[in-house]
């Protein structure tokens, strides 16, 4: 049997394993090399691939997952927080890019109407890229990450209009006015529908799911409201990246967001390759070979002047200098959704071949540079940044009117607990009471629900992944505690953490004395077991109560410990104490006056003869919350008095009779 798209999934992947494997050694982005492979296996390549539009289709799915997943790691409210941007801002961006785009083809002799179409196509940068990059460098919620975020989505809900004009440029006359306000329409019933489904219908859905735990049905339900909500929007008339977009957001609303993000990534990982390849796949390099000198040309003028545009345009919204720059820098590609403008374009007479050739090989041209370029923009800032540049800027835009990004607090230096079961509630209460930061992980949807009611800063999720103690800022932080009781999922965890930081101090607690030494070799730094801990605290009381001096108990408990408790488990004599010596019957106790009169009532230790007459010591007296530590002679004992004494049991009895 031949199977053509699984002969080509396979061709796909395995030059992409290879590039990629390759491009690492010199530590270059992954998504350089799926760039590469796509010019590489493609129809101007070796021709390699024969079904390039399931290959497209399967680059859709990327680009569904991808949004998706942005939109879970934001929260409707950091959306509004950043709705000047995305309207303002992104309005700006896109109308000085096409005015500007439309003044230079004009000007080169082109009719008007392919003018402004190509300002369309150059308006957009590449949602994809740009946010995979920002996502990978932990950039997303920085200033000029979540700028670059608010123009992007601007981008992709104009590109829909874009779509609908596209054919009246061409003269090929609709009833616009009609599509534009159903649209609108079909937009605000999107709003109203996220509103609703982030507030009150997807966090009980997903509650009563994760309650069954599991896991095929968890992720199950993720992918299902995923495409679900594409669909819909895209039924509607809005795109597919639109609707997945709008789907994350529903559901990061929910304590669930962080496990379904680390579910969704895998998956993620393999489709936006796939989307990648297929740009790749475009790229004419005969015709690109061919005309070098002028789509170089044509990609240094897109650098200059669409990055100067959205550097404008964050500078408009009163960002800093350093994020303006930032964020023209990242957004001065061509992006994917230029593709299918494009087609649109092309279907209209309102691209050539040759010109669609050319937007082609700019568009890939830019994609290639852009992960450079995000890896350099620190340093071509700071380049820029000169004394004589900031200090006007400063004065231009001062601190109170620049814009304020509010960014989700940080941790640093915290604790993180994994599991809310007695240890993990133990020890969050101690943190607590210490004034000690930290942040809870359990998997316990139910646990989850409880604890966050109480205010406890608690998150749903499986430590086990990576995705989920990233999210908890574990290269940050001081400790890790694992106090759950699944063994191996105690090891993944033990393993991910080390992965992630290798320096933080981590404990863990487990049920048995036999995997002390698996955890400790994983990278555990302390492993306390409950078998032997019991005995331990059990032991302690009991020679406490024999008055072994406490430098004493404690050098025998951490000589147990050392040991990984092999004094429990062997014949071997244990360390001579105190408590193997003879003690006399002699005891610390508290006796409460409750007479109000009698032989010791309201007279002075002195007159009483304490020590003389009831063979007893007075260590202390606690009379109404006031702890009387240095006991004199002539202090009274009075009614309802706690009088700590030593003694032996038979003299203690005669004095508890004295004040009774």
């Amino acid at each position: 049997m031949h199977f053509p798209l699984l002969q080509d999934i396979v061709i796909l992947l395995c030059f992409s394993v290879v590039v990629v494997f390759v491009l690492q050694r010199f530590r270059l982005p992954s998504i350089l090399g799926f760039l590469l492979t796509g010019i590489i296996i493609g129809p101007f390549g070796f021709s390699l691939i024969e079904n390039h539009e399931e290959v497209e289709l399967l680059s859709e799915i990327g680009v569904i997952l991808l949004l998706f997943v942005i939109g879970m790691e934001l929260t409707v409210k950091e959306l509004v927080s950043i709705k000047r941007t995305v309207f303002y801002g992104g309005f700006l961006q896109v109308g000085l890019t096409v005015a500007v785009t439309t003044g230079i083809y004009l000007f080169l002799g082109f009719p008007w109407n392919e003018a402004v179409f190509i300002g369309f196509l150059f308006s957009l940068s590449s949602t994809a890229i740009v946010l995979k990059i920002l996502q990978d460098r932990n950039e997303i919620t920085a200033p000029h990450g979540r700028t670059a975020l608010g123009l992007l989505i601007f981008q992709d809900i104009i590109v829909i209009p874009m779509m609908l004009f596209t054919p009246i440029l061409a003269g090929n006359s609709t009833n616009i006015g009609q599509e534009v306000l159903m649209l609108l329409i079909k937009s605000g019933l999107v709003v109203v529908f996220t509103y609703v489904s982030a507030r009150y219908l997807v966090p009980r859905a997903m509650h009563l799911i994760v309650k069954t735990r599991s896991k095929e049905l968890f992720l199950l339900a993720t992918i299902t409201l995923c495409f679900t909500v594409a669909f819909v929007t895209a039924s509607a008339g809005l795109s597919l990246a639109f609707g997945a977009f709008i789907a994350g957001l529903i559901i990061s609303e929910s304590e669930y967001s962080h496990q379904a993000t680390s579910t969704i990534l895998p998956l993620r990982e393999l489709f936006i390759s796939f989307f990648f390849i297929s740009i790749g796949m475009l790229l004419d390099l005969d015709f690109f070979l061919k005309n070098f000198a002028v789509i170089l040309l044509m990609v240094f003028a897109v650098f200059i002047l669409k990055g100067s545009i959205v550097a404008i345009t964050a500078a408009f919204l009163r960002y800093p200098l350093r994020t303006v720059l930032l964020t023209g820098l990242a957004l001065f590609q061509v992006g994917e959704f230029a593709f299918i403008l494009s087609k649109v374009g092309l279907e209209n007479g309102l691209l050539t071949f040759e010109m669609n050739q050319y937007f082609l090989s700019v568009s890939v041209f830019t994609m290639l540079l852009t992960p450079f370029v995000i890896i350099f923009s620190e340093k071509i800032s700071s380049l820029l940044i000169t004394p004589k540049l900031h200090r006007p800027w400063s004065r231009i835009i001062s601190p109170k009117q620049t814009v304020k990004v509010e960014e989700p607090e940080e941790l640093e230096n915290h604790l993180v607990i994994v599991g809310y079961g007695i240890n993990g509630t133990n020890v969050a209460r101690a943190a607590k009471y210490s004034n000690i930061p930290y942040v809870i992980l359990e998997l316990d949807a139910q646990i989850v629900k409880q604890a966050k009611a109480k205010g406890e800063p608690i998150r749903f999720g499986d430590a086990g992944q990576e995705h989920i103690l990233e999210s908890v800022e574990v290269k940050k932080a001081r400790v890790v505690v694992i106090a759950i009781s699944d063994p191996k999922a105690t090891k993944t965890i033990v393993s991910n953490v080390r992965h992630i930081s290798p320096s933080i101090y981590l404990v863990v607690r487990t049920r048995y004395v036999k995997e002390i030494e698996t955890l400790l070799a994983l990278g555990a730094d302390e492993v306390i077991p409950e078998e032997f801990e019991t005995s331990v605290e059990i032991f302690s009381r009991v020679l406490i109560n024999y008055l072994v001096p406490m430098d004493e108990l404690e050098s025998l408990v951490a000589k147990i410990r050392e040991d990984n408790y092999e004094l429990f488990q062997s014949r071997k004599v244990l360390p001579r104490t105190l408590s193997s010596t003879k003690i006399p019957d002699f005891k610390i106790t508290s006796v409460r006056v409750n007479a109000d009169s009698g032989p010791v009532v309201g007279r002075s230790i002195e007159d009483i003869h304490v020590r003389r007459k009831y063979g007893v010591s007075i260590l202390a007296i606690l009379r109404k919350d006031n702890m009387i530590n240095r006991v004199r002679p002539e202090e009274k004992l009075l009614q309802n008095d706690l009088v700590f004494i030593s003694g032996d049991q038979e003299h203690i009895d005669q004095f508890f009779k004295a004040v009774n």
